[in-house]
C-alpha cells in the first residue's frame, strides 16, 4: 500500500507499506458541506443569550480576543463578515497567546486578514511573564490565582472569537479557554495545568475534569468584572471549513459548540492497532511541545507494547523547554514521573504524557528535529517515514494490524467499552 502524509503546510512524508499488513485511516467524521458565510451569518443574526451583534456592536470602541498561530481559527473570515458592521470604529486587538511566542507578521496576516495591515499599532499579545501587564481577580476553589490581562478591562464591549475541539486535557478547547490559559498570566496557568496531571482531565470530559472546571470558574471570576462580552465559537470540519457556528453568552455557546464537535472528531474504531502511525498537520506542526498533541490522541488507540509514530515537521524546534529539559534530564520514564510527583514547573504535564506513554509503548518520531534531541527523551528518530516502515516491519514482521491518523491532534480514536 502506497501513502502519503501530510508534513508541514506544503510537503508529504511518502512511504510503501507491507501488503500483509491490515492498515485503516482514522479521520474526523466526514460532514455536509455548508455555505461558510451563511454559517456565520445565522449564528450572528441569533446569538443565545445575548443582543444580535449589530446591536453589541454599537460602541465607537471595540477589542477582539483572537486566538493565536497555533491554532486553525479562522477568525479572519470572521471579521470580513463583520467589516459593515465595524466601519469607523477603533478596533483594538489581544492575542491569546497563553504562554506561546507572539504570532510574527505573516501569521498576523493569517490571523486577521486585511486587519493586519490597518492595526498594527493597535495589536496586543499575551506576554504572560510579563506580571504589570495583569489585574488580580482572586483565587479559584482550587487555588488557582486568576491574574488576567489589564487590556479586557480598557474597552467598553470586547468580541472573542474561538473554535472548539476536543483538548486532550481540558476536555475540549474553546469558550472559557479564551480567558484561561489565552489571557492570563503565567503564574495562573501554571496553577491551572498542573491539574492536568490528575486522572479526570482527559479529552471529551467536561464535568469532573479538574482543568475544565477549574478555567470555568475562573473565567466566571472575569466575567463578573469585565464590560460585555460577545463569543463568536466556531466548529470546523476536517478540512478547516466553518461548520457551525455558536455566539452570545460564553457557556450557552460552548455547550452547542461542544455537542457538534463531538460529532465531528471523534471516530468510533473497532480495536486498538499495533502500530498508530499520527500527524500533527500544520499549523500544530509548530514544535514537538504543541505536536504532543497528536500523540496524546494516538495512545488511545495503540495495543500494550506497540509503536506509536508521530509524523510532524516541528517547524521551530522544540518549544517551551521545560518540558523537555525535564525529560533528557532522567534516565528512564518512571523517573520522570517520579520526580514530577515531587514537585510541578509548568510544562511539566506534557512531560508527565510522554513518559507515561514511554512506560509501555514504543514511540517513534519523524521530525525536522535532530535525531539526538529525540534519542534524549526516550523517543526513536527516523529520517523519513519509509525508514520508520521498513523498521517496524523488521521488529513486527507481518499481520500487523495499523492504524493511520492524518490529522492526530484533533481526532479521539474511541473504542466502545466492551460489556
Amino acid at each position: 500500500m502506497h501513502i502519503e502524509l501530510p508534513y508541514g503546510e506544503h510537503d508529504k512524508q511518502v512511504a510503501e507499506l507491507p501488503d500483509s499488513w491490515q492498515v485503516d485511516f482514522v479521520y474526523p467524521n466526514e460532514v455536509p458541506t455548508r455555505d461558510e458565510l451563511s454559517v456565520l451569518q445565522e449564528a450572528l443574526a441569533h446569538p443565545i443569550d445575548a443582543p444580535p451583534i449589530h446591536e453589541f456592536l454599537n460602541t465607537d470602541k471595540l477589542l477582539f480576543v483572537v486566538n493565536d498561530h497555533t491554532r486553525p481559527t479562522p477568525s479572519a473570515k470572521v471579521l470580513e463578515l463583520l467589516k459593515p458592521h465595524l466601519a469607523n470604529k477603533e478596533l483594538h486587538f489581544l492575542i491569546a497567546t497563553g504562554i506561546h511566542r507572539r504570532s510574527n507578521p505573516t501569521e498576523l496576516r493569517r490571523i486577521l486578514g486585511d486587519f493586519y495591515e490597518v492595526s498594527q499599532d493597535r495589536i496586543y499579545f499575551n506576554d504572560s511573564e510579563n506580571k504589570s501587564n495583569y489585574r488580580f481577580m482572586g483565587t479559584t476553589s482550587r487555588g488557582t490565582p486568576m491574574w488576567v490581562h489589564k487590556c479586557l478591562f480598557e474597552f467598553p464591549r470586547v468580541v472573542v472569537i474561538t473554535s472548539v475541539e476536543p483538548h486532550y486535557f481540558a476536555g475540549f478547547t474553546g469558550g472559557r479557554k479564551s480567558i484561561l490559559p489565552g489571557i492570563t498570566a503565567y503564574e495562573t496557568i501554571e496553577a491551572n495545568h498542573k491539574l492536568a496531571l490528575l486522572p479526570d482531565s482527559h479529552a471529551l470530559k467536561l464535568d469532573g475534569n479538574p482543568v475544565a472546571e477549574d478555567m470555568h470558574e475562573g473565567a466566571h471570576m472575569v466575567l463578573q468584572h469585565a464590560p460585555p462580552m460577545f463569543f463568536i465559537q466556531l466548529v470546523l470540519d476536517r478540512h478547516h471549513r466553518i461548520y457551525a457556528a455558536f455566539t452570545g453568552d460564553m457557556d450557552a455557546s460552548f455547550l452547542k459548540a461542544v455537542t457538534t464537535a463531538h460529532e465531528i472528531f471523534v471516530t468510533p474504531i473497532d480495536t486498538k492497532a499495533d502500530m498508530v502511525i499520527t500527524v500533527a498537520p500544520f499549523p500544530m506542526d509548530v514544535d514537538l511541545y504543541q505536536s504532543q498533541k497528536a500523540i496524546d490522541n494516538a495512545k488511545l488507540a495503540l495495543t500494550p507494547n506497540g509503536i506509536l509514530l508521530l509524523v510532524s515537521k516541528c517547524r521551530e524546534g522544540i518549544g517551551e523547554q521545560v518540558f523537555y529539559e525535564l525529560l533528557s534530564q532522567e534516565p528512564t520514564p518512571q523517573a520522570v514521573l517520579n520526580r514530577i510527583a515531587k514537585g510541578y514547573k509548568l510544562g511539566y504535564h506534557k512531560a508527565a504524557k510522554l513518559a507515561e506513554i514511554a512506560t509501555w509503548a514504543h514511540m517513534w518520531a519523524v521530525t525536522d528535529l535532530p535525531p539526538n534531541v529525540l534519542n534524549r527523551i526516550f523517543i526513536r528518530p527516523f529520517d523519513s517515514l519509509q525508514s520508520a516502515i521498513d523498521t517496524a516491519y523488521s521488529m513486527k514482521g507481518d499481520n500487523l494490524r495499523v492504524l493511520i491518523m492524518p490529522e492526530g491532534s484533533i481526532t479521539i480514536p474511541y473504542l466502545e467499552p466492551s460489556e
